[in-house]
C-alpha cells in the first residue's frame, strides 16, 4: 500500500516537473512578448500588487507612522467590528449604496446603450458623448451642491416653495433623514457612466451575421435577440460592467464629502472609504486604516466573485 501510494507521488512530482519545463520553455519561446509586458508588469506589481500585500501585513500592527509598527494580532480587526459604531454605520451605508445604485446603475447603463446602439450613426456618436460627458466633469458636485442648497436659492427648495409642497426649505445635505435619499440619487446618476462605453463598445462589435441567423432560426422580436444572442455575445463586456460597477459603488467617498461634509451630520453619509480615509489622512493610524482597508479589498473581491459567478451562470 505504501508503495502504491510513493509511486503516486513520484507520478504527481513528475507531472509537476513536466508542466514546470512545459511552462518554462513556452516562456523562453515567448520572451519578447514578456519583455513588451515587462514595463507594465513591473509598474502594476510595484504599485498595485505591493501595496495591497503591505496594507495586509500593517492591518496585523498598531503604526502611528512615526514609530517602529507593533505587532498586536487581529486586534485592529476586533476593535474595528466590536468597538468602532462609526464603522458599523459606514459599512451599514456601503452596503445600501452598492445594494442600489450597482445593480439599478449597471441594469441602467446596458438598457441606454442598447437604446443609444440603435441610433443613427452620427446622433448615435452625439448621444454618447452627451451621456457620457456627465461623468467625467469635474464640476458635477457644484451642480448637485447648488441644486440641493438648504436655502431658499437652491434649485430644489425654490421649486417646491414655488409649487405650494413646502413652507421653508428642506435641509436636504445636512439632515440625516434627507442626506441618504439625495446621495443615492446621485450617485446613481453618476454610476450610469463606468459600464457605459464597454456596453456600447458590445454592442457594437456584435456579428450581425450571428443575428440574420438567428432570426432563420426562429427568432420572432427584438426582446429574443437581445436575450438569445446580444446577452451571450456581450459576456466578456457584461462581466467588465459589473466589476467597474461594484468597484464603484463600494469605493464611494468623494461625493459624501463633498456634499455632505467629512464627517457628516450624525455620520449619515459615512463610508468605509470616507472611514479609511479619517484613519489614514487625519489620524495616521496607519495599522487600523489598513485593517479598514483589508475588509473593504475582501468585500469587494467576494461580492466581484459573486456577480461573476451569477453572469455565468445567467449565460447560454
Amino acid at each position: 500500500m505504501e508503495e502504491k501510494n510513493l509511486s503516486k507521488f513520484e507520478m504527481w512530482r513528475e507531472m509537476k516537473r513536466r508542466s514546470r519545463r512545459a511552462t518554462w520553455e513556452q516562456m523562453k519561446k515567448c520572451r519578447a512578448q514578456y519583455l513588451f509586458m515587462a514595463p507594465f508588469l513591473i509598474i502594476f506589481t510595484l504599485f498595485y500588487i505591493v501595496p495591497v500585500i503591505i496594507s495586509i501585513v500593517l492591518s496585523f500592527t498598531y503604526y502611528n507612522v512615526f514609530e517602529t509598527p507593533i505587532f498586536i494580532g487581529f486586534q485592529n480587526y476586533v476593535n474595528l467590528f466590536l468597538a468602532d459604531d462609526v464603522f458599523l454605520i459606514a459599512l451599514k451605508n456601503t452596503f445600501i449604496i452598492a445594494a442600489i445604485t450597482g445593480p439599478i446603475g449597471y441594469l441602467a447603463s446596458f438598457v441606454f446603450a442598447w437604446l443609444i446602439n440603435e441610433l443613427p450613426r452620427k446622433l448615435r456618436s452625439i448621444a454618447v458623448v452627451i451621456f457620457y460627458a456627465p461623468a467625467i466633469s469635474g464640476q458635477v458636485y457644484l451642480i448637485w451642491g447648488i441644486m440641493f442648497s438648504g436655502d431658499a436659492y437652491g434649485y430644489v427648495n425654490a421649486f417646491l416653495m414655488n409649487l405650494g409642497f413646502i413652507d421653508s426649505p428642506v435641509q436636504w445635505l445636512t439632515d440625516p433623514e434627507y442626506i441618504m435619499p439625495v446621495l443615492l440619487l446621485v450617485i446613481l446618476w453618476m454610476s450610469l457612466g463606468s459600464g457605459f462605453l464597454a456596453f456600447i463598445a458590445g454592442l457594437q462589435g456584435l456579428d450581425h451575421a450571428q443575428i440574420e441567423a438567428g432570426y432563420i432560426d426562429g427568432i420572432r422580436n427584438r426582446w429574443q435577440e437581445l436575450w438569445y444572442i446580444v446577452l451571450p455575445s456581450m459576456k466578456p463586456m457584461l462581466l467588465f460592467g459589473a466589476v467597474m460597477a461594484i468597484t464603484q459603488s463600494f469605493g464611494v467617498a468623494d461625493v459624501t464629502m463633498a456634499l455632505c461634509g467629512f464627517p457628516s451630520t450624525d455620520y449619515a453619509a459615512e463610508t468605509v472609504v470616507t472611514h479609511l480615509i479619517d484613519y489614514g489622512s487625519v489620524r495616521f493610524e496607519m495599522g487600523y486604516a489598513s485593517a479598514i482597508a483589508t475588509v473593504l479589498f475582501i468585500t469587494m473581491i467576494l461580492s466581484n466573485k459573486l456577480v461573476q459567478k451569477l453572469l455565468r451562470r445567467t449565460g447560454h
